[in-house]
């Protein structure tokens, strides 16, 4: 064009890092805020169906308490059979299709394909905006620019109180979202580290020195506090020293924030989300902590009961709470427990407040489990009025944050309901079987609930569902070395001395007949080709 200077060719320009690379930072944001907002749009039929029955904003601002002291009140509604509505059409089409989050990868029972698909999705998009059409030998400064770009990703997906939580639907906290986190800050120390080694290749091939320089003394000193983050929160650092990774996170980011703004001017748009994200965190878990008077109980030496009063409302079955109990030396430690039952004007049971149940599985449960039966034997000894079986309950203070998490599948929305559970996960299960057994059978289905046939195990709700529009059985699988016949009687339930196989329990709820088993097959061979001949033998079957 006339006026313009020459232009020299494409190939002999030299390569401007600092115009090029901002711009695969704006492309990689790009992709992945649009695959969030497809995410967010796939949801939206489950939110919108949340915000009619009041699930999604459940709990918002924590547990709540009924000041006008109304107590619990039995509802009388006769039992109501279930709505005749069979799923034809998109409805039906849509469920199905997402239905494919909650498959698992072959001979995984904990891997799913989603979160599968989801990882290798992100680590293909950060390999490209990495390496597609950088000279990374020469000039590595676009790992370092998308290493950056990563920031709001890691805080978006860390954050226990997220507005993603809230526009993906009751069920997608932040324990069911912690793993792209995890993996987004993989994939930042990754790019961090190809960034830093070829400039430190560069510095080493030049005779440049690699300290002394501010750039350079803090992009290694930000490459360090990165490590630090990475290497102490991995799986077993965090199983085993659990508070030591919590407080070496916290202030590890600070010092990664503060060496990234000496290394480099480019960081301070990228940072600016994140302390949003982190800022719009600690404001709802304030607003949601709450310190209430507990009683603990330990019947044994394996459980212990911690009975929080003037909880009426405010979470939903299956949820959990981040606890503190001010007990002993452990009262800046807080680890999540599930809630045993739905609140009290949502359950079968007549009793107030939140129950919950902690499992001797640590040091830190196990010493709560000890405090308590000490403290329970003094005050029997103290009193001449009870005797050796009669425990009272020990007066605590404890804090609760909360509640998270809890069951991303309304069971309200299908006939039949299978639930499985072993260990300190029938926590989980319990409260959604009190959940659903209660709308069903003493709430006469206010949302049109569908289900008729459940199958699980407890003796009050199973009670309580005879003779009722649902149909509960209950199958108790023994695979300790106890009695099985210390086990109460429950109506409708079986109880068997083996492990349980949840591909069987599938075929049997689903009415699929089981495939015959080796022994089976050979006596059914035996006697179309011998039928004269008297065979005794015993047949192993499959339950």
């Amino acid at each position: 064009m006339a006026g313009l200077p020459p232009q020299p060719p494409s190939s002999l320009q030299i390569y401007n890092s600092y115009v090029v690379d901002p711009q695969w930072q704006l492309k990689f944001t790009t992709i992945w805020c649009t695959a969030l907002g497809v995410a967010i749009v796939a949801s939206l039929p489950t939110l919108v169906r949340s915000l009619r029955n009041g699930r999604s904003l459940k709990g918002i601002l924590g547990v709540s308490e009924d000041l006008r002291k109304a107590g619990y009140a039995a509802i009388a509604c006769e039992d109501k059979p279930p709505p005749l509505r069979p799923r034809r059409g998109a409805g039906a089409v849509w469920r199905s299709l997402v239905s494919v989050r909650h498959w698992t990868l072959p001979y995984s029972k904990s891997v799913f394909l989603l979160s599968t698909t989801i990882v290798l999705a992100y680590l293909a998009v950060v390999l490209v905006c990495v390496i597609k059409d950088a000279p990374l030998i020469s000039n590595p400064n676009r790992a370092g620019f998308l290493a950056v770009a990563q920031i709001p990703v890691v805080f978006l997906f860390a954050t226990k109180n997220s507005i993603l939580s809230l526009l993906l639907g009751p069920g997608n906290g932040y324990e069911k979202l912690n793993y792209i986190h995890r993996m987004s800050g993989r994939l930042m120390f990754l790019s961090a580290c190809i960034h830093g080694s070829l400039w430190i290749r560069n510095h080493l091939q030049y005779g440049l020195p690699i300290l002394g320089p501010q750039k350079e003394t803090s992009g290694v000193a930000t490459l360090s506090v990165l490590g630090i983050i990475v290497l102490t929160s991995l799986r077993p650092v965090r199983r085993l020293f659990y508070q030591a990774f919590f407080v070496v996170h916290i202030l590890t980011f600070v010092a990664f924030f503060v060496t990234l703004r000496y290394h480099t001017l480019y960081s301070q748009p990228w940072i600016f989300p994140a302390l949003a994200f982190f800022a719009a965190d600690a404001l709802l878990r304030f607003l949601r902590y709450c310190i209430k008077d507990a009683r603990l109980s330990a019947p044994d030496q394996l459980m212990t009961f911690v009975h929080i009063q003037d909880c009426d409302d405010g979470w939903l079955a299956g949820q959990h709470v981040q606890l503190r109990v001010f007990f002993s030396s452990r009262i800046f430690e807080s680890h999540p427990f599930t809630i045993l039952s739905p609140p009290p004007g949502r359950s079968c049971f007549n009793r107030s407040g939140m129950i919950l149940a902690a499992r001797v599985n640590g040091d830190w449960t196990r010493e709560l489990n000890t405090y308590t039966r000490n403290e329970q034997d003094l005050s029997i000894s103290a009193s001449e009025k009870r005797t050796s079986d009669q425990r009272v309950d020990v007066p605590v203070h404890v804090m609760i944050d909360g509640p998270y998490g809890g069951s991303s599948v309304d069971l309200g929305q299908y006939e039949t309901v299978l639930l499985v559970a072993g260990g300190s996960g029938a926590t989980f299960t319990l409260g959604l079987l009190d959940d659903i057994v209660y709308r069903c059978v003493k709430a006469g289905r206010p949302g049109g609930e569908r289900t008729t046939r459940i199958e699980f195990m407890l003796a009050d709700i199973a009670t309580l569902a005879a003779g009722s529009s649902v149909e509960i059985h209950f199958s108790i699988f023994v695979t300790c070395l106890c009695d099985p016949e210390a086990v109460p009687f429950i109506p409708n339930c079986d109880v068997k001395l083996e492990r349980p196989s949840v591909y069987m329990l599938l075929r049997e709820t689903t009415g699929l007949s089981p495939p015959p088993s080796d022994a089976e097959e050979e006596e059914s061979w035996s006697r179309e080709e011998q039928k004269t001949l008297a065979i005794d033998q015993e047949c192993a079957t499959v339950p």
